[in-house]
């Protein structure tokens, strides 16, 4: 990675000011997943073992620029004290002048979380007077946010504008996986794409055309497939505008790609827990079913192409993985992929985290992103505000 990071500066006695995606889900003061508030403690901890001052910034929800005490960060900042062992000040608001006075007292090791930042509705308009508040609080500002990256908001793009700006050590290996998959993947090079639409992961599928050597294509998205090789497909989902799916099919296949889309499904009714379901060759969906997840004999398939692999990108399940009999082919991905033993192996978000999380399996990935819409979007070689803004390396001579 050319920009910057947080290795390349002296942070002793400075006050870093740091965005972290602490948008976490809470039960009531509790949270419930501190993936997030985990992914940033690499940073956290070199700052104030070098003996700088970490000034934490977030959002939380969607307040929609107006306080809403539900969505406070203090059960965070609470998570955090307890994982870095040492007190975390959780303030009250993220600008104005008892911030100003709380930040000025902090010293060297000390760790304080401001307010969360959509409290106040200039952070999402990228408010130029709201980020140089902001930037008045630090010395030097880093992003650790990769959630946030695909977002041209004050905190993470903005505020680059009055403050060295640098990427910390999660935004750092977050770009780092996901520029090898563009850029320089091993081969074979697998991507697995499921979900609910192909609008969703079609800019996707085409961006990846030149590195990806086999497309492996399930969940709701693969029925839009079906229906463009000619398959009746009952009720299942299928996208209204496929043309961008036609284009892509006929592009990957004339330059010698494997798309394999399901041979099997299982098939209901209706999307419940109670509904009866079955499993059916492609060509047999009956016109009042739809399908629901991928089937054994697609499995095996899938499983056939993944074990030949050396990267593999996987992003979406196969199938409705919130109930489980239909989580089946969706739990199958993750165990073949936590089989590979020398090949890269990155999760891209959203319900394929969970599936992975579920089955215990995060430490047989290679790297698990934070960001489910970040990294489709960097997937799709789309410009990040979060990223663009960074020093490059050579820009910040070396440590500053």
């Amino acid at each position: 990675m050319n920009k910057a990071t947080i290795k390349d500066l002296d942070v002793k006695g400075k006050r870093v000011l740091v965005r972290v995606d602490f948008n976490v889900p809470l039960d009531g003061e509790r949270v419930t997943d501190d993936t997030r508030i985990r992914a940033a403690l690499p940073t956290i901890t070199r700052i104030i073992e070098q003996g700088g001052i970490a000034i934490l910034m977030s959002h939380l929800g969607r307040p929609k620029g107006r306080v809403n005490d539900g969505l406070r960060l203090a059960p965070a900042a609470k998570r955090l004290e307890e994982l870095l062992g040492r007190p975390v000040h959780a303030l009250q608001d993220c600008i104005g002048d008892e911030v100003a006075s709380a930040v000025k007292a902090l010293q060297p090791g000390d760790v304080v979380l401001l307010e969360n930042l959509r409290f106040h509705p200039e952070e999402e308009k990228n408010d130029p007077e709201f980020a140089r508040a902001l930037a008045a609080l630090g010395e030097v500002y880093v992003n650790d946010a990769f959630g946030t990256a695909h977002r041209a908001h004050a905190s993470t793009a903005g505020i680059a504008a009055y403050l060295p700006a640098v990427a910390g050590l999660l935004m750092e290996k977050e770009i780092d996986f996901l520029s090898r998959l563009l850029e320089r993947p091993e081969h074979p090079f697998v991507a697995i794409l499921g979900g609910a639409k192909v609008a969703d992961k079609i800019a996707v599928l085409h961006n990846m055309l030149d590195e990806v050597d086999t497309f492996l294509i399930g969940g709701g998205m693969a029925f839009t497939f079906l229906h463009l090789d000619g398959k009746q497909i009952g009720r299942s989902l299928l996208d209204p505008d496929p043309q961008k799916a036609r284009e892509f099919l006929e592009e990957a296949r004339k330059r010698g790609k494997q798309v394999l889309l399901p041979v099997d499904v299982v098939i209901a009714s209706e999307i419940s827990a109670d509904a009866e379901t079955a499993t059916v060759d492609v060509d047999h969906i009956p016109t009042d079913k739809m399908g629901l997840d991928i089937g054994p004999k697609t499995v095996d398939a899938f499983r056939a192409a993944i074990q030949k692999a050396r990267t593999v990108l996987w992003n979406g399940p196969m199938g409705v993985f919130e109930i489980e009999k239909l989580a089946q082919g969706t739990l199958a991905v993750a165990e073949a992929l936590a089989d590979l033993k020398d090949a890269t192996t990155v999760i891209g978000g959203g319900d394929s985290v969970a599936a992975v999380k579920q089955m215990g399996l995060s430490d047989k990935m290679s790297h698990i992103s934070t960001g489910g819409g970040a990294s489709l979007e960097m997937l799709e070689g789309r410009d990040m505000p979060g990223v663009a803004v960074l020093q490059d390396k050579a820009a910040i001579g070396g440590r500053a």
